[in-house]
């Protein structure tokens, strides 16, 4: 879910980004603004149900504030636009997170873990149904992205690399397009993406995301000089949250309402959407959160992450090694801890579980 990016893009965004940096939120009156930014995929569809059902203003209003929800329709654009200072906020994988925003010099917080994916992204071979047979394939996936993570995750695991295949950049709009024509034979993506391709004639899945569990994280990232002066845009986020995902998890009538309408908004119906939603591990509990972002586990993920961005340049122009960027836990801090970027930032998520948000 991210797409190359330059050298020369990196260097200027950087030089911007300090000018920018201490530009949101704006101020109308005694009314403190904020924006957040979102795009189209299962672990994401709850913000836009949130801001149609006026969840987020409910919640806003109780601390004295305004949070605009915006949908982005290309999804690397909408993070471009939350480093580049124009949104507080913005939906997006902890890679991204990383090779985005941290690597163009954006302190960055994870506020919100809400889900990982658990088979929503995924290889798919046009008439071959074994991983290996992709060797010597090219391969349609939004380059540097995560989909380019989870092919080399997938190479790795039958003794491939990825000189055994040719990587050929396609955006997530034109990815079912290409799909269809007669030369692509291998592609990358994810939901809905990915159950839209597998449902087409020779289409095979041959890897996915549930091989490697918890290492593509869903995250709703906000810039962390705005939080650390403005708790309550944090707490607000977080309080429509879980009050969202209480509607969605509920067994009832509420429940299909809330999963049939992100269903419909994001192009399926409430049967396509729980679909995906059982290829996701949502924490639709603040505790369940909270216990998977004080794990160990996310710390090595974010190595693993971290060798992989560096190795294809992707922690920005001169970074010497994958510690380059320091990315703080609450197991331990990886890299350089004078050059903190991006921190997992549980509390708010736990004062939630303990009650303090409410």
């Amino acid at each position: 879910m991210t797409k190359l990016r330059n050298k020369t893009f990196l260097s200027f965004l950087f030089t911007v980004l300090v000018s920018l940096s201490f530009i949101s939120p704006t101020f109308a009156g005694n009314h403190k603004k904020f924006s957040v930014c979102w795009s189209i995929y299962v672990g994401w569809m709850p913000w836009d149900y949130g801001e149609q059902k006026g969840i987020v203003e409910k919640w806003a209003k109780k601390y004295g504030i305004e949070i605009d929800v915006v949908q982005i329709n290309d999804y690397v654009e909408s993070i471009n636009q939350y480093t580049a200072g124009q949104f507080d906020g913005c939906t997006m994988t902890n890679m991204d997170a990383l090779t985005i925003p941290a690597a163009g010099g954006v302190d960055s917080t994870a506020l919100i873990v809400g889900d990982f994916s658990n088979g929503n992204d995924g290889v798919i071979l046009k008439g071959k149904n074994k991983l290996r047979d992709i060797k010597g394939q090219t391969v349609n996936l939004v380059e540097l992205s995560v989909s380019h993570y989870l092919l080399a995750r997938g190479l790795e695991s039958v003794g491939l690399t990825e000189r055994d295949v040719k990587v050929v950049n396609t955006s997530d709009a034109d990815m079912v397009a290409a799909y269809s024509t007669k030369q692509v034979t291998s592609v990358v993506t994810w939901n809905p993406l990915l159950s839209e391709i597998d449902a087409m004639p020779d289409a095979n899945k041959v890897f996915d995301s549930g091989k490697i569990p918890g290492e593509i994280i869903d995250l709703m990232v906000v810039n962390t000089q705005t939080l650390k002066k403005h708790p309550e845009f944090g707490k607000a986020l977080v309080g429509a949250w879980y009050e969202i995902m209480s509607a969605m998890s509920d067994k009832g009538s509420k429940g299909i309402e809330a999963r049939t309408f992100m269903g419909k908004a994001s192009g399926t119906d409430l049967k396509g959407y729980e679909a995906q939603l059982a290829s996701t591990k949502m924490f639709y509990n603040a505790k369940d959160a909270v216990e998977f972002t004080n794990s160990a586990d996310l710390k090595k993920t974010m190595e693993y992450v971290a060798g992989f961005s560096f190795k294809h340049g992707l922690l920005g122009e001169g970074a010497p090694d994958a510690g380059f960027i320091g990315i703080e836990t609450p197991a331990g801090i990886y890299g350089n801890r004078k050059n903190i970027k991006l921190r997992f930032n549980p509390s708010y998520m736990k004062m939630y579980a303990d009650g303090k948000i409410k």
